[in-house]
């Protein structure tokens, strides 16, 4: 027998260090050829590291959440033969790159000159803190029912006592009456109404460390705030005859083609507005000083998703119409909410539409997705009491048009102009489709 290493493979694109996000193994797991060891997440995707050779997990490379640098030990394996590694080495320390940071009981990475150790499991949350003369408040999931009898239950009502919070002794975990007793006449804390568990103090902690997609978002938020001076301009737009056309599309052709929303609209739009206003559709290269406008037109589509925030891009753009341009988006959102949205669907946008649905609120100030230079974000739509030209009032659908600009590129009257060029290609949505 013998052990080989593996190492943190080049991933391409000059990337020079990835943070492990996932271990699919554990010491003493056997794994086979091709077999995924590891997620690990580069500045653009997550991605998978399959074992060259079977053997058996001897030690992990580090915890999750750390920072490691491309040619660092990922994980070491025992395996028939001799492997790779001369017998007495010891193992190559983990790069000191990036810690997870947590108020509370963060992963440390390895000192520089010690073994690798076992995986540390990413801190989950902090066990409650009880106070010196209360019981422990019961940590049970929200869809968890606490075991009790039913005279325990008509006592716990009695009482004004939430069974929940109640920690039960008993076989199973069952609440007894001595549970109940004990928990109503516990000190509750200053401002407490009687023995009523609703009001009572709460003492318990999460530590929830930034790893993975997460500290991806919050790096690039700050990246943004930090290097743009953001500017936002709002408009409201009345889309009162869009509405109609989209709806009038869906209903005469069904199921035949893809359902058209309102982004489709909203991206036609910003083709033809950024003919007239390219300089809206670039980006900036801080370093060198350079500005880049595109005839392409990539869209990023800002999307919401259980990992967090992705933006994948809907490329040439300009190339679309509207229902090739709406399947093009349920495919992206599809592949961004199941994780298989590769790096070249999430990178190369030009400038992005953001848009929180029927949470859209009535004006928002959006963070331009850096190195580009704008980004349109739409707000919900709401109907309202209009006058008309007779002076008669009458309903009308209006919404937001919430957009940030980057002030060292775009001057505030070329995006006031070029945001009263998307309302207007929208209040009449037949110029969409005159060219």
């Amino acid at each position: 027998m013998g052990a080989y290493v593996i190492k943190m493979p080049d991933i391409g694109e000059g990337i020079a260090e990835v943070e492990l996000v996932a271990w699919h193994v554990k010491p003493g797991d056997t794994v086979a050829e091709d077999q995924i060891l590891a997620d690990v997440m580069t500045d653009k995707a997550t991605v998978e590291i399959p074992s060259p050779v079977a053997g058996t997990v001897t030690t992990l490379g580090g915890p999750v959440g750390l920072v490691m640098a491309v040619g660092a030990e990922l994980i070491r394996l025992e395996v028939e033969g001799e492997g790779n590694l001369k017998a007495g080495a010891a193992p190559a320390a983990a790069p000191a790159a990036e810690p997870v940071a947590a108020p509370v009981a963060a992963p440390v990475a390895a000192p520089a000159a010690a073994p690798l150790a076992p995986p540390v499991a990413a801190p989950g949350p902090i066990a409650a803190k009880p106070a010196v003369r209360a019981p422990a408040p019961a940590r049970r999931a929200p869809d968890e029912k606490p075991i009790a009898s039913p005279a325990v239950r008509r006592r716990a009502w009695e009482l004004g006592i939430e069974l929940q919070f109640v920690q039960g002794t008993g076989p199973a975990g069952r609440i007894t009456h001595e549970d109940l007793e004990a928990f109503a006449g516990a000190p509750q804390g200053a401002g407490s109404a009687g023995a009523d568990s609703r009001y009572a103090a709460r003492l318990d902690e999460q530590a929830i460390p930034v790893i993975g997609l997460r500290r991806k978002i919050a790096q690039k938020m700050q990246q943004a705030k930090r290097q743009i001076p953001h500017f936002t301009y709002v408009e409201e737009v009345d889309v009162t005859e869009l509405e109609a056309l989209r709806q009038r599309l869906n209903q005469q052709h069904g199921k035949a083609r893809a359902k058209l929303t309102l982004l489709p609209f909203l991206a036609r739009a910003i083709v033809i507005a950024v003919r007239e206003f390219p300089q809206v559709n670039a980006r900036f290269d801080d370093e060198a000083n350079v500005v880049t406008r595109y005839g392409a037109v990539h869209i990023g589509m800002a999307a919401q998703t259980d990992a967090g925030l992705m933006v994948p891009v809907i490329r040439h753009a300009e190339t679309l119409d509207p229902w090739a341009c709406a399947a093009e988006i349920a495919r992206l959102a599809e592949a961004a909410r199941t994780g298989k949205a590769g790096r070249d669907e999430l990178s190369g946008s030009t400038i992005t539409i953001t848009s929180l649905g029927p949470l859209g609120g009535i004006v928002t100030t959006p963070v331009i997705n850096h190195p580009e230079v704008g980004i349109v974000g739409v707000n919900r739509i709401v109907e309202r009491p209009m006058f008309d030209r007779d002076g008669r009032v009458v309903p009308r659908l209006v919404m937001n048009l919430s957009s940030s600009f980057d002030h060292r590129v775009v001057d505030g009257m070329d995006a006031a102009l070029f945001v009263q060029r998307l309302r207007a290609l929208l209040e009449t949505p037949a110029t969409l489709f005159i060219e």
